[in-house]
């Protein structure tokens, strides 16, 4: 079945808090960064997540990254970590992991994913997380679950699904959704996001304005955030989608990926007046 993202199909699932609320029920979202030149992405990513709503965001670094992120957060928490089997012990209890963003095109890369995927998180993969595995999509397609998000453009979309655009942009994100047996969100002019299950539904609220460094990162913060709330994967991805471009007309001209977040609160407060 195909739809139009609409709040209206998935505002009520919105995970809102109440008075018996605490951070720990609100959810535990891990990031992974880049190495020590590159950790902007996770940095938007996480700062993403905890607007949308995670009551705890944590990123997990290389060491030699950690006195470079460390000055620039406040209440995201940072954890370093030296290999994968150090990572696989400190994401313990975390409720999503987002990993991608300049996480780098190694072996480290891949390696964290295999172990992420065991961790019993949900997992948004993005950027380099989806390019590390051209050639080799089956392996990713392996470890996956119905739970986790794969969020690529459409150079990505072609690294781990050749050919399957040359069929539309909604039928391909519908077969790859069956083909990786996980949530695919198809960025571009007219964001598809696809389900396993045969469920697709078109973003038309798209924002020319999101066409800026790092916007894309910012969407798989807001994403991840909703899903350590334990939102259903579909429904959070269109939620994000939807949310992200919203913020971006918000803001309109001028906008960098650093804007989008501080947008977020607005877009959420109109949302959570129109569910009361």
């Amino acid at each position: 079945m195909i739809e139009t993202n609409d709040p209206a199909l998935w505002r009520n699932f919105l995970p809102w808090p109440d008075a018996q609320t605490h951070k720990h029920t609100r959810g535990r979202l891990g990031v992974v960064s880049g190495r020590a030149n590159q950790t902007g992405a996770a940095r938007l990513a996480a700062r993403a997540g905890l607007r949308a709503g995670a009551g705890l965001v944590r990123i997990f670094c290389p060491p030699d990254a950690a006195s470079v992120i460390a000055p620039s957060i406040q209440a995201v928490m940072l954890t370093p970590f030296a290999s994968a089997e150090s990572l696989a012990r400190e994401v313990e209890g975390m409720d999503a992991m987002i990993i991608g963003p300049a996480a780098g095109l190694d072996d480290a890369t891949i390696g964290n994913i295999h172990v992420l995927a065991q961790s019993g998180a949900a997992l948004v993969i993005d950027a380099d997380g989806l390019t590390i595995f051209k050639g080799r999509a089956a392996e990713l397609f392996a470890i996956l679950d119905r739970d986790d998000i794969l969020t690529p453009h459409e150079g990505e979309f072609e690294r781990l699904f050749p050919g399957y655009l040359a069929k539309g942009r909604v039928e391909a994100a519908q077969d790859a959704a069956r083909r990786a047996q996980a949530v695919v969100v198809l960025k571009g002019a007219q964001t598809v996001i696809a389900s396993p299950d045969g469920r697709a539904r078109i973003n038309i609220n798209d924002s020319p304005w999101l066409a800026t460094a790092g916007s894309g990162d910012v969407l798989a913060g807001v994403i991840g955030g909703l899903l350590a709330q334990r939102m259903d994967s579909f429904d959070a991805a269109c939620a994000a989608v939807w949310m992200h471009a919203d913020a971006a007309n918000r803001f309109g001209p001028g906008l960098i990926a650093e804007d989008l977040s501080e947008i977020l609160p607005a877009v959420l407060r109109d949302l959570w007046s129109a569910a009361e």
